[in-house]
Order: structure tokens, then C-alpha cells, then sequence
């Protein structure tokens, strides 16, 4: 996420990655920790993800059709496999010969080409978009930030706990497994910081006690724009979200808010 914002807002695109936990515990998700370097969410523990470039762009008006969806739709849901396979390692919304062999050759070169598209073509892959659920859409358009990004999440199932991720070196520093609940623990313990649509988020995944919970309650609630508002309450200002989109809290003190 490197550009300049607009009035519409940046693209982007987020993947919230799930897998099983052992003895029945609740589920797990994947976080990063952001550079601090970054420009956005610097030293933050965010969701994988990045924003829609051209050629996803291109590859989304070219899948559309088939996929049932629109192409901004589709660019983005490739922007979330796309930036999943870069950030992380792991081979999500894609079918055909996937082992962690050729996902790791197909991180190599998308690396070098930057575009998802010609990975498909060299691996004989296509696009498996179903594996994707919508589950929200963030725009935080008024609140005073440096740059707005028009964020779409998405759900993913892994299943198996048994796999391999490794950072990117370039705007991770680290990958972590946890449960929403323990993330947000962990928050409030000091060792990790979270933006507020990510604290949001966290919470909002925290009722699920498996994947399939979490995607039932996504595709009961359309997905509306949240564009969060500062309210004043009791005398002081707070930044609000909507009340009937699926989160358990829906406001926070505004001097305790994260931004990115």
C-alpha cells in the first residue's frame, strides 16, 4: 500500500485466514505485524493483504463471467489471493497441482512479475474464488488519516493447522498464529498494537467457535460500507460504527483509537 489516497479512496484487499485449533479450542487466524517502516499501519497487527493493482484489475474483467461476479468484485477477491500468496506463503482461492513446493515457486515468481495472472498460466492453476467469503467492507473516509483505503475483508478456511508461513521481508516482519480472543488479549497486554477496524474485526470474530459460524453469520449480513463517524457521548467524542453489521462493539473512545 505505497500510493497516494484519492476522494474514493484506495483498493485494497484483505484475507482473514482461519485453521482448526487442537483439543476443540476456538478457531485460529493468521496476523501479520507490519514494518514500521510502513507508511500505513506501521508496526501494526494487521490481516494479510495490500491493494487492488492494474493487473488485478485486468485479470478480474477477464474471470468475471465465470466466477458469477463483478469485475471490481472479482479484482478484488484476486487481490486478496494474490497479496495471501506474497505476504504468507499459502496458496488460497486456487486450484490444480498445489503442494508447498510449487507454492513456494509460484511465491518466487510472482515476486518477480508482481502480477498474478502469468503465475496461473506457468502452473497450470486457475482461480478458485469460492473458497472466498465476503465478511465487511471498511472506508474510513472521515476520519483524519494520511491516506484512506477502501477495504474489502474476506474469510478463508485452511482446515488443517498444519502449515508453513514465512514472512515476505518486505512489509512483514512477522506472521503469527492466534485466536481472535487472543489476540485481543494480547492488545491489551501491550505485545501487539491494533488499528481500529482490525480491534473491530477481532471482536466481531471472537463470537465464531468455528470457520463455518463465521461464514454462515458473513452470508446472513450483506456486506454495507463502514464508514466509521466520531459522535459525542457523555460529553466526549467517540468513533462509531454501524449497529446492525455483525459487531459485537460498536463505538470507542476516540483518544484510545489506533489509526493507521
Amino acid at each position: 500500500m505505497t500510493s497516494d489516497s484519492s476522494p474514493q479512496g484506495i483498493p485494497a484487499a484483505t484475507i482473514i485466514i482461519f485453521r482448526n485449533a487442537p483439543n476443540g479450542a476456538p478457531p485460529e487466524v493468521l496476523m501479520t505485524v507490519r514494518s514500521r517502516n510502513m507508511t500505513f499501519a506501521g508496526g501494526m497487527a494487521v490481516f494479510p493483504g495490500g491493494r487492488v493493482d492494474p493487473a488485478d484489475y485486468a485479470l478480474g474483467e477477464d474471470v468475471a463471467a465465470a466466477s458469477g461476479l463483478t469485475p471490481d468484485e472479482a479484482a478484488h477477491q484476486i487481490a486478496a489471493v494474490r497479496e495471501t500468496l506474497e505476504e504468507t506463503g499459502l496458496a488460497l482461492g486456487l486450484a490444480g497441482d498445489i503442494n508447498a513446493a510449487r507454492a513456494a515457486e509460484a511465491r518466487a515468481m510472482l515476486a518477480e512479475t508482481g502480477a498474478l495472472a502469468p503465475v496461473l498460466e506457468a502452473f497450470g492453476w486457475t482461480l478458485d474464488l469460492a473458497q472466498i467469503t465476503p465478511f465487511a467492507r471498511w472506508f474510513p473516509k472521515n476520519e483524519a488519516i494520511a491516506r484512506v483505503y477502501d477495504t474489502r475483508f474476506y474469510l478463508a478456511n485452511l482446515g488443517t493447522g498444519a502449515v508453513d508461513v514465512s514472512i515476505d521481508h518486505a512489509e512483514n516482519t512477522h506472521l503469527f498464529w492466534t485466536s481472535a480472543q487472543g489476540a485481543l488479549d494480547a492488545a491489551e497486554r501491550g505485545e501487539i498494537k491494533l488499528i481500529f477496524p482490525t480491534r473491530r474485526n477481532l471482536e466481531r470474530l471472537a463470537l465464531f467457535a468455528s470457520f463455518e459460524e463465521a461464514r454462515a453469520q458473513a452470508e446472513a449480513i450483506p456486506v454495507r460500507t463502514i464508514m466509521p463517524q466520531v459522535v459525542e457521548q457523555d460529553g466526549k467524542p467517540w468513533l462509531t460504527i454501524l449497529s446492525d453489521a455483525g459487531y459485537p462493539v460498536t463505538g470507542e473512545l476516540l483518544e484510545n483509537v489506533a489509526r493507521g
